[in-house]
């Protein structure tokens, strides 16, 4: 049982499932904003990621933990909203849209604050998640999210008004991990 951490260059991903539409700016554009591109074997739909961005990919043998892989991502799912908690970051799951997800208010849309893109291959888990701490988000507006029209993305750093200890998300990540699945993760 691992856990990978990485923050990637600036890239859009998009997923088996996912609508080249969803991009909004030309070939130009992305090269203007130094991004690239990469159609990849995750689920899910488009995606950045960047600088600031915490991307965790978890290996996990799922046989292990009797798991199957829509409690798989609900767990991980929980392990971010216990991270974001510990940070009095209030969030929760969103009906029919996978990730973490802030609620409306009167002056905000429903917001993604991590992105879920999950591969399962013979019950070992591959990608992961990515979760915004310190993140640009302006690389955002030039796609549609996950493909998802009307709804908003956010990250801690926006939420808390400072900047966040990537270190310490990072440490908070591995303890709910361990908690969560009853392991020791290297």
């Amino acid at each position: 049982n691992y856990m990978l951490f990485c923050e990637h260059p600036h890239v859009y991903t998009i997923g088996k499932s996912g609508n080249n539409d969803n991009l909004l700016i030309s070939n130009d554009e992305l090269l203007t904003k130094g991004a690239s591109v990469y159609k990849i074997n995750r689920g899910g739909d488009i995606t950045y990621h960047g600088p600031g961005q915490l991307v965790g990919y978890p290996i996990l043998d799922l046989n292990n933990f009797n798991l199957s892989i829509k409690n798989y991502v609900y767990n991980l799912e929980q392990v971010i909203i216990n991270v974001l908690l510990s940070y009095d970051i209030i969030s929760a799951r969103v009906e029919g849209a996978t990730g973490v997800w802030l609620s409306a208010d009167n002056e905000r849309v429903e917001r993604k604050i991590c992105a879920f893109g999950i591969r399962v291959s013979n019950l070992v888990t591959m990608h992961g998640f990515a979760l915004n701490v310190n993140t640009d988000l302006s690389y955002f507006d030039n796609i549609v999210p996950c493909g998802l029209v009307g709804k908003g993305v956010t990250s801690m750093q926006k939420e808390l008004n400072r900047k966040i200890d990537m270190s310490d998300v990072k440490q908070r990540i591995l303890h709910e991990m361990e908690i969560m699945f009853n392991m020791k993760i290297e």
